[in-house]
């Protein structure tokens, strides 16, 4: 059973569930790390409000964010298994960003591929605590309900999850502008096949993440330092671009990056970067289609 495709209204159970959509995906890619889980997570939802009586609800927003946190819980769970076995380094799934009207710093910055990564760090209850918490602004006595453990527990481990992401943020955040006046001269550097320039482009201690999943070509293991990473990047650009191949200038997951296509427009790879002190300090590629297929979703809130 699917979602009904018939205009909902503000008022009825189909209004109140797609009036949080959007907020619930969010919810649920930050947790797994994929946008066809969030999907699926979010579709469970669907089912299990649809099968519940809705007039014991006091409130949907609570009852609806309580019972996606579970579900995405369960499939980070069992996700953490088959990462184990993942050949390569893992990456979440590339995402378009669009922050709300509204929205805070932290919620924008939380579904970037660098703080998506520093999630990475954390076991599955820290990090559905952390982002509840201090993404998502979820009372502690909510929390509890989400992870079945004690109020006071859930402040324990939120103040551990924050010492651990404080500790793989970057020294200096630049503004956007910044960013992509770099990201610019960085891309136009690896275009032009010009070594020098790349290097001095990146952070003396630049990482580059490849994720090629298993049946695409990418480094087993983060590159490290600016001379290796400016090559590895001149000899992916020379190996993927070619005269039919489609280069897009876009933010990945709100970062500046780049996006490859194939001349029938499927997405050959992507690239993010972060900036830091006016250098690349960290790039992420994704080859993996599996995984840049979500480019085409909405974007995540």
């Amino acid at each position: 059973m699917s979602a009904p495709t018939s205009a909902p209204g503000p008022g009825d159970d189909h209004g109140v569930f797609e009036a949080h959509r959007a907020r619930l995906v969010g919810l649920a890619y930050r947790i797994t790390g994929s946008r066809a889980e969030a999907d699926d997570v979010v579709q469970d939802a669907w089912l299990r409000w649809q099968g519940t009586d809705r007039s014991r609800v006091e409130n949907p927003p609570a009852w609806l964010t309580t019972v996606t946190s579970r579900l995405a819980l369960d499939h980070l769970r069992s996700a953490r298994v088959r990462r184990e076995a993942y050949v390569g380094p893992w990456l979440p799934e590339a995402a378009t960003a669009e922050p709300g009207p509204d929205e805070r710093a932290e919620v924008a910055e939380s579904v970037t591929v660098g703080f998506l990564a520093v999630l990475e760090r954390l076991g599955p209850v820290e990090r559905v605590v952390f982002l509840l918490a201090d993404v998502f602004g979820v009372p502690f006595d909510e929390i509890s309900t989400v992870v079945d453990r004690s109020p006071e527990a859930c402040r324990q481990v939120a103040s551990r999850a924050r010492r651990r992401v404080r500790e793989g943020r970057p020294r200096y955040a630049p503004t956007d502008a910044e960013a992509w006046r770099v990201t610019e001269a960085f891309l136009g550097a690896a275009a032009e096949g010009d070594m020098a320039r790349l290097v001095a482009l990146l952070a003396p201690d630049a990482v580059l993440t490849s994720d090629g999943g298993p049946h695409h070509r990418a480094a087993r293991l983060p590159v490290e330092g600016a001379e290796r990473v400016a090559r590895f990047v001149l000899n992916i650009t020379q190996r993927i671009v070619g005269p039919d191949v489609g280069v897009e200038v876009r933010a990945i997951n709100g970062q500046p990056g780049v996006v490859v296509r194939a001349p029938d427009g499927t997405v050959l790879s992507t690239l993010a970067v972060s900036v830091v002190d006016g250098r690349v300090d960290r790039v992420w590629a994704l080859v993996n289609p599996d995984k840049t297929a979500s480019l085409a979703a909405p974007p995540i809130r």
